[in-house]
């Protein structure tokens, strides 16, 4: 099952440790990966607004770090 990832598509995972739980978000355009961690108590849905805001904020922080890099190949 192939496809092409659609733009603003995360993939989610939720992994449990112990009494807490690891989410991931990977966006798919892009690759970029962030995880957090929270109590297995609470619910997924917080968990998951969190972690996809990280990963939001992320890409900002990636797109405006490639916009302000000066090019290496100039003097």
């Amino acid at each position: 099952m192939s496809r092409d990832p659609r733009p603003g598509e995360i993939y989610l995972e939720f992994r449990p440790v112990g009494k807490q739980v690891k989410v991931t978000a990977i966006d798919a355009a892009t690759g970029i990966e962030v995880s957090t961690f929270g109590p297995a108590s609470v619910a997924q849905e917080d968990l998951k607004r969190i972690v996809v805001r990280k990963l939001q904020r992320r890409i900002e922080q990636e797109a405006a770090a490639k916009t302000t890099r000066p090019d290496p190949t100039l003097y």
